[in-house]
């Protein structure tokens, strides 16, 4: 069992190829500076919570550790369909969590096509350094990614088990106030309420279902960031029957879905 946090992108940075692009990715001045404007435009222009450099780091984090539960339990479409081998399929899921919001850099609306036209951009120029000898791959990879950008908004169907997973970690970065329903920072209403009463979020591999997501919460308002953002997603994933969400009220189960 893992708390969804900043540090659990840490449990995997020693690993290749992840170790090397996420030192890319955090290192280049396009991807930082833009997740620093996602988050002018969401946070000082918009009034709204978190979208950028932390919330990547979360949800990359989150990510990784559900590819680790599934990945000898569930097909990745990546090596199903011969694009490439499961660590191509470990090197998308973290870099298509860690840019899926960056297009906010540009506006929330429509962030989704906005975040795969500058991802392409960053990728184009990190991905021949971890693919230095196959451009061809290079090039498939770099689709998944985008894939896996294009597909985190709610209402789009994930095309690949990557995506999902990419997708359902956006979803859980909800603890203390970290909702992904964008709510107003300072305004008391259901968004607000909801995402102050989930305290933390943990990940852990399941009985009935491989993946686990335990949200423990202060009161039932939290509810409404489970049933509005984190639900949704899973609903889009692809990845559903996978994924258990039991949400607790001091420790006791308040629901599991399903």
């Amino acid at each position: 069992m893992v708390f969804v946090s900043t540090n659990l992108i840490e449990l995997y940075v020693a690993e290749e190829p992840v170790a090397e692009t996420y030192r890319l990715l955090e290192e280049d001045v396009e991807t930082q500076t833009c997740l620093k404007m996602a988050n002018i435009m969401a946070v000082n222009r918009m009034g709204y919570n978190d979208h950028g450099p932390v919330h990547s780091r979360i949800v990359a984090g989150s990510a990784l550790e559900i590819f680790r539960i599934l990945q000898d339990k569930v097909d990745m479409s990546i090596v199903k369909d011969g694009i490439g081998t499961i660590e191509d399929s470990q090197l998308v899921v973290l870099c298509g969590s860690y840019l899926h919001d960056i297009g906010n850099a540009i506006h929330r609306t429509e962030h989704c096509i906005h975040g795969c036209e500058i991802a392409k951009s960053i990728l184009d120029r990190l991905l021949p350094q971890i693919y230095q000898q196959d451009p061809e791959r290079m090039i498939r990879i770099r689709q998944e990614i985008l894939h896996c950008i294009f597909a985190h908004d709610e209402d789009v169907n994930c095309l690949s088990t990557e995506a999902g997973i990419a997708k359902v970690a956006d979803g859980t970065d909800m603890a203390e106030g970290r909702a992904r329903i964008p709510y107003k920072l300072g305004k008391v209403d259901i968004h607000s309420m909801s995402a102050m009463a989930v305290k933390k979020v943990e990940l852990e591999e399941g009985n009935d279902r491989p993946v686990t997501v335990n949200i423990h919460m202060t009161n039932p308002a939290g509810m409404f960031q489970i049933e509005e953002v984190l639900m949704r997603k899973i609903k889009t994933s692809g990845i559903e029957d996978y994924i258990q969400v039991i949400a607790l009220i001091n420790g006791k189960e308040l629901k599991s879905f399903p």
